[in-house]
């Protein structure tokens, strides 16, 4: 091919480039499109074709990675350049204000940036050279995943920068969103494919990101809102004048950031945005109040986990009132019946909700809820929907008390209510058909027999196909059996039944939690293995000898005692005895003497182990796992995204916070120093000081 050719390929390529890069900040950021999307699709198509042509002019931040690639993504770990650190929050004005108090006794009087907070995902950018490098999500904050090809196919992030006083290399955060559009799509689709739905816009965002197929996130409409830059040299001194800048430069920052002087200024900001927020097509949770000026960031300074001169203000959990149309009755794996509500569809915090948990006859009967009320029904923490009360105003006349279920919804049987709990049980273990296929699923779970290939609904295709009726007929299974039936096929049969081979050597703690024997968890399980060292000396034991196990008390007793007490319950067990599975448990040795006499709670998410991967270390050097944070527990190992009410409880209870890196240092035999409560630290860490002094946070 003629030289001079190529270089009109290179410069037509270049120049569809340039003009779709245009047209995507035109359309996605600014709001202004120019022409139309056929138009926009053509120069798309023309650009693919000279690409796929020319591969010599391949270039990572095309316009053409908008549309992804089926390629798998396996996501590797990458560190934050500067750290990632959360927000302090509080749902009062009254504290809002304290914090106002605060900041102004120690700077004096400054001004303050308003800002919607998104309710999404954490995303970190790398540009440098004004184009983009990598994408990050915030991990434990100072790790997370690479997931720079997934957040490539975003219409709204900019793959390269225009403008001045860019610098060389910086990093801008801030959230990838679902618009209510998208998950509104998006869950239609998956009902109408049978899969389950996303609870929400927050959870469909986080789990489109890490799709291993970029493919999939293109089709699926996420969108990017930024602010905050991190860098060595950013152009202004401000935060609201840097984030003006961005703004220039191509990203999409939010117009309703306002500049505010004083607490009336912030409490009206406030005030407008819990109403106007219904509006938005994305998902809001509340209000950032940031001080602007980085001279007084870094008078300020941190805490160990937060700056001292930002805040989120959360709105408070959003009501709507709507008819109670019937209540149905739920029945889980261990026979508990839970009562659910529905509901006439009403929009609430931005999805369509048409069911609500009631939790138990008790509650019904407090609240009174009669089928045909008007009801108020609320989110809580913008997520569950429940039932907080009822519009007596507005009953209809001849209403009667509503009587709770007194035989079980599926098989008819008598239900009982065990002292002690709120709940009302079937007792018909054995023939209650979502009891059995719940005690199969949860055998199968990763966490217990770890039988990959095997979801809910092939489970219940197998039962109903008549080749399961417990979890003992798995090992009974047979490649060709599974290789005809709808969705599986040869492959599928085979994976499926090298899993279940596989499962015979998971160790003897994870078959006595995969039992599904009720109040028996992971812990448990493990401390019940550990004092009894076989399933046969467990199931000999007398409740007064079970409850020598540590953390068995006499409920658990009486449970494990009932549960070894039913003979249907023992034949499964002989059985999966016959096929081989682990009832012993074997010599542990220890990899050293690190935590010994520690107890840890794990809670949240880590960018470098999974929390089963964490309470094994702990294990193994000798320490001790606790499901819940009380006086008995040293250390609290705290991740993303961890519950606030842990966290509370552990400051409250003195319990040492700490990281997973400081976790991993005691291991090595370093003494972690903790992590007191924010409030009560005045530790400025040095990756946070180097943040302040670079005009940088989360």
């Amino acid at each position: 091919m003629p030289s001079q050719y190529n270089t009109t390929a290179e410069e037509r390529i270049n120049a569809l480039r340039r003009e779709l890069e245009r047209h995507n900040r035109l359309y996605y950021v600014d709001n202004a499109p120019e022409i139309s999307d056929f138009d926009f699709d053509a120069m798309m198509r023309e650009l693919q074709q000279l690409e796929a042509q020319y591969p010599q002019y391949a270039d990572p931040n095309s316009p053409t990675v908008r549309v992804g690639s089926d390629i798998t993504n396996e996501f590797q770990s990458a560190e934050h350049r500067f750290p990632m650190l959360s927000l302090g929050n509080t749902y009062s004005i009254d504290e809002l204000h304290e914090f106002i108090a605060r900041v102004e006794k120690e700077v004096g009087q400054t001004s303050y940036v308003c800002e919607l907070k998104f309710d999404g995902t954490a995303i970190s950018l790398t540009y440098e050279n004004g184009q983009l490098r990598r994408a990050v999500t915030r991990g434990d904050g100072t790790r997370g995943d690479d997931v720079t090809a997934n957040v490539r196919t975003i219409r709204n992030v900019p793959l390269r920068l225009e403008g001045s006083d860019i610098p060389p290399l910086f990093e801008i955060r801030g959230e990838i969103l679902m618009p209510y559009a998208s998950f509104d799509r998006l869950n239609a689709e998956r009902e109408a494919a049978g899969e389950p739905l996303f609870a929400n816009p927050r959870n469909a965002a986080a789990g489109t990101l890490k799709q291993q197929s970029s493919a999939v996130v293109a089709k699926r409409g996420l969108a990017c809102t930024l602010y905050q830059l991190a860098g060595d040299r950013l152009p202004a001194e401000s935060h609201s004048a840097n984030m003006q800048r961005a703004r220039e430069w191509g990203f999409p920052v939010s117009e309703h950031m306002r500049i505010c002087s004083s607490r009336e200024e912030i409490d009206s900001y406030i005030a407008e945005w819990d109403q106007k927020r219904h509006a938005l097509p994305f998902p809001t949770d509340g209000v950032v109040i940031k001080v602007d000026r980085y001279a007084d960031q870094r008078a300020l300074g941190f805490t160990s986990k937060a700056p001292k001169w930002a805040v989120a203000y959360k709105f408070k959990a959003e009501q709507a009132l709507t008819r109670l149309l019937s209540i149905d009755f739920q029945v889980g794996r261990t026979g508990a019946v839970t009562p659910v509500a529905n509901l006439e569809p009403v929009l609430l915090a931005g999805t369509t909700v048409k069911r609500a948990t009631l939790h138990n006859a008790e509650q019904i009967a407090l609240l009174d809820i009669r089928p045909g009320d008007e009801v108020y029904v609320e989110k809580g923490g913008e997520i569950i929907p429940k039932i907080t009360g009822v519009e007596l105003s507005r009953r209809p006349a001849g209403s009667k008390p509503f009587e709770y279920a007194a035989v079980c919804p599926e098989c008819g049987t008598p239900l009982v209510r065990y002292e002690g709990e709120a709940k009302h049980y079937c007792p018909n273990q054995s023939g209650c058909r979502p009891q059995i296929l719940g005690r199969i699923i949860h055998f199968i779970r990763r966490k217990a027999m770890n039988i990959d290939g095997l979801g809910e609904e092939t489970v219940e295709l197998l039962f109903e196909s008549g080749l399961i009726k417990d979890a003992s007929d798995l090992y009974d299974l047979q490649a060709q059996q599974l290789a005809v039936l709808p969705r599986l096929g040869d492959k599928s049969a085979e994976n499926i039944i090298r899993s279940i081979e596989s499962s015979l050597e998971v160790p003897f703690h994870r078959v006595l939690f995969a039992l599904g024997i009720r109040f028996v968890g992971e812990t448990t399980a493990k401390y019940l293995a550990a004092h009894f060292a076989s399933l046969d000396a467990v199931m000999s034991a007398s409740p007064e000898e079970l409850t020598q196990a540590e953390e068995v008390g006499g409920k658990i007793a009486e449970s494990i005692a009932d549960y070894f007490a039913d003979q249907n319950n023992i034949r499964i067990i002989e059985r999966l005895r016959r096929a081989g599975v682990q009832f012993t448990a074997q010599e542990r040795e220890l990899r050293s003497q690190a935590l010994a006499g520690l107890s840890f709670v794990i809670s949240g998410k880590f960018s470098d182990h999974s929390r089963d991967e964490l309470k094994e270390l702990i294990e193994a050097h000798g320490g001790r796992n606790l499901a819940a944070v009380s006086a008995n527990v040293d250390y609290l190992v705290a991740g993303e995204n961890m519950g606030p009410a842990k966290l509370k409880k552990a400051e409250k209870l003195g319990v040492k916070i700490i990281s997973e890196t400081e976790f991993a240092a005691m291991i090595t035999g370093a003494e972690p120093a903790g992590t007191p409560a924010p409030e009560q630290s005045d530790d400025k860490p040095q990756a946070a000081a180097q943040q302040a002094e670079q005009g940088s946070l989360f």
